[in-house]
């Protein structure tokens, strides 16, 4: 109960809502006509003078917006297999029971004298009712509303942006989203659930409502023991769920490997007492020999929430000096987060089959932060914190192992699945770029699995090795050649791979953004230097051919040198130099940066993300051979020489998919000189 107090106007409100004054002293403006119009809902109102009583014991709250719009989803046959709901409801009651365990070993009074952990199943066919429970850790009336009126912490903005309007691909984008308990309304029309917290009075118990629509309520309740139920009211067409056997044969396909039992009535007309329906046994511990490829897969899809069989998996037991066992599993697509660093929740840690964390950061490098599963380690104690993850040498150790065991399941899958690994390479390939930046020792192994496009492949979806383009170097090559490019076409049509056409020289297309920073710590690969085909001069070593033209273009450039320095004097504010190339055939004039100089790209992207950039000035370079450089060297009218000379240098800089700092300027030079044409 709190006494409101009448305070005056709230700065930003409408005149005819006052703002009010709680006794605790917050501050708010009753605003509930105007926004949402059950905030709060108002139990007892008692008009004092100034002076209102508000029981708020009981509330009527609003979904955000993310999850009204997950709902509606759900509601409408998102899912095609239905059953799914139990899986999830039990994979919350075995998280809270894990998170009871670990801070009860801080405080063993949260136990309450009850530490058989377990999970309990029942129905009521009378009622049309499902109930999950567990004596975990339970939830807090702020945990309730935190937890089951909003989606996550974060990311839903961008979750939902993600959102196509194709169902199959939606369901997959919530399964990644891991909203399992919102599943509970594919099969339910109302959902209850009562919690207490454990450590709170029996007086703190909570209760919380809702039909899946536009609003949930909040209540405190008298609960006396700790721990989660959550009930079910089912809808008319799923009532083939109120069946004993039905809920068994769900548990068994999807739950049995939780290591906590799963009890259940016994079914049958003299049976009495409860019986455990799961192995209650966890999966990693078991003999490799013993697992079937779907319970692989079952667990997966709990301990991450999925909806999709994943890509692979690996399974190790490290026994001897250090003892630990992991599982670990390459999804089959990327979370809705991959591209946030800090948001990793892919592995959970055990110690001795206890539960430690669940975004164990430092068991796997930051590159592999789309790998799940989980790692239970004998050498841990069992109160190990965050802080003494960092410096422990058994983490080390295992982050060691776990990471050679991902590569080596990496390596296996490029070698005998290369169109799993295909997939895997689209999926998560730039993620993997970001090891060569992070780990130094490990740049060769992992340069080993990256794949990039080439002028050799047809199509922008094939990618091929850096192994499969040394196979395919020319006699004399010493050089593996790449240009980066905003997009694939930029980058296949550059200018600067007309000489590499010519002589059939397969050159890289780097397009990721990432692969600015990747040439710049990936400076070779099998003792073969990367060479930048739009960077510093270009010498392709004994693949020029002395027999053929280029001795005789190299005798032209010595002519040409008053025609350089004219284009230079009109681009002197534009360019660094202008120089003859080697490098095109076809093409009039390119632009090249300095060799240690930032790449033009690289520029670009900085400034996209709002980086303060020093704009290099480029060095120019004209093609002897082309017509228009031979008309330009003939051209006597300075103005309508500097118009040309500037068309050249806006068309070198539109071919490698810069922009124009005078568009307007540019279409008036164009079209001076096409008025000229006879």
């Amino acid at each position: 109960m709190y006494d409101i107090h009448i305070w005056g106007q709230s700065k930003n409100s409408d005149p005819k809502f006052p703002c009010f004054r709680r006794n605790d002293g917050f501050r708010f403006p009753l605003e509930i006509p105007r926004r949402k119009p059950h905030i709060w809902q108002l139990d007892t109102l008692i008009d004092d003078g100034d002076t209102m009583t508000v029981d708020t014991n009981k509330e009527a709250l609003g979904f955000e917006t993310e999850v009204q719009q997950l709902l509606d989803l759900m509601i409408h046959s998102l899912y095609s297999n239905q059953e799914i709901f139990l899986r999830e409801l039990i994979s919350n009651a075995s998280d809270a029971a894990d998170r009871l365990r670990f801070e009860g070993l801080q405080d063993d009074s949260l136990f309450e004298d009850d530490s058989d952990l377990n999970i309990r199943v029942e129905y009521n066919k009378t009622q049309k009712t499902i109930s999950v429970l567990d004596n975990g850790i339970g939830m807090s009336r702020q945990e309730v509303v935190d937890n089951l009126g909003t989606i996550a912490k974060s990311g839903s903005r961008q979750f939902f942006e993600s959102l196509t309007g194709d169902q199959t691909r939606d369901s997959q984008l919530i399964g990644q989203f891991g909203v399992g308990f919102y599943s509970s309304f594919i099969i339910a029309d109302k959902v209850e659930v009562v919690t207490r917290r454990a450590g709170l009075p029996r007086a703190e118990g909570v209760r919380w409502v809702s039909d899946g629509k536009s609003e949930y309520t909040v209540e405190t309740v008298d609960r006396p023991k700790r721990g989660t139920k959550v009930t079910l009211y089912l809808r008319k067409e799923a009532k083939e769920f109120l069946d004993g056997y039905r809920l068994r044969s769900i548990i068994n396909k999807y739950s049995d490997h939780i290591s906590l039992p799963i009890v259940m009535p016994k079914e049958g007309k003299d049976e009495t007492g409860d019986e455990t329906v799961n192995d209650a046994k966890a999966l990693w511990t078991r003999n490799k020999k013993d697992i079937k490829d779907e319970e692989y897969n079952e667990f997966y899809k709990t301990v991450s929430h999925d909806f999709e069989d994943p890509l692979c998996h690996v399974h190790t037991k490290v026994e001897g000096k250090l003892e630990y066992a992991s599982l670990l599993y390459i999804p089959a697509r990327a979370p809705f987060d991959l591209w946030d660093r800090e948001q990793r929740h892919g592995v959970k840690l055990y110690v001795k089959r206890v539960f430690i964390m669940d975004d164990a950061k430092q068991l796997l490098p930051a590159y592999l932060r789309f790998v799940k599963g989980v790692v239970d380690s004998d050498d841990l104690p069992l109160n190990i914190s965050r802080e003494i993850l960092q410096q422990n040498k058994v983490i080390e150790t295992i982050r060691s192992g776990c990471t050679k065991k991902v590569l080596d399941l990496l390596k296996k899958l490029a070698n005998k699945e290369p169109d799993k690994y295909k997939q895997f390479w689209q999926t998560f390939g730039r993620v993997m770029k970001e090891g060569v930046i992070d780990v130094h020792d490990k740049r060769e192994e992992l340069a080993k699995l990256f794949r990039f496009k080439t002028t050799h492949e047809d199509t922008e979806e094939e990618t091929v090795s850096l192994d499969d383009y040394i196979s395919r170097m020319k006699e004399g090559q010493t050089a593996i050649y790449y240009v980066t490019a905003e997009n694939h076409a930029t980058a296949k049509n550059s200018p600067h791979l007309e000489i590499f056409r010519k002589k059939e020289i397969e050159v890289l297309l780097l397009t990721d953004p990432i692969d600015e920073w990747l040439v710049t710590h990936l400076t070779e690969y099998a003792e073969k230097p990367l060479a930048s085909v739009n960077k510093g001069e270009l010498d392709l070593g004994d693949l020029t051919d002395e027999t053929s033209d280029d001795k005789a273009e190299e005798t032209a450039d010595d002519k040409l040198d008053d025609l350089t320095k004219r284009i230079e004097k009109v681009l002197d504010e534009r360019v660094k130099e202008v120089r003859i190339t080697r490098r095109l055939t076809e093409s009039p004039a390119c632009l090249v940066a300095d060799e240690h100089e930032m790449g033009r790209h690289l520029e670009q992207i900085l400034k996209a993300s709002g980086q303060q950039v020093t704009m290099a000035k480029p060095i120019m370079e004209i093609n002897p051979g082309h017509p228009i450089v031979g008309k330009l060297q003939g051209e006597a009218d300075e103005t309508r020489f500097g118009d040309w000379a500037n068309i050249l240098f806006d068309q070198a800089l539109l071919s490698e998919g810069g922009q124009l700092e005078d568009p307007a300027g540019f279409v008036q030079r164009l079209n001076s000189v096409f008025l000229e044409l006879k």
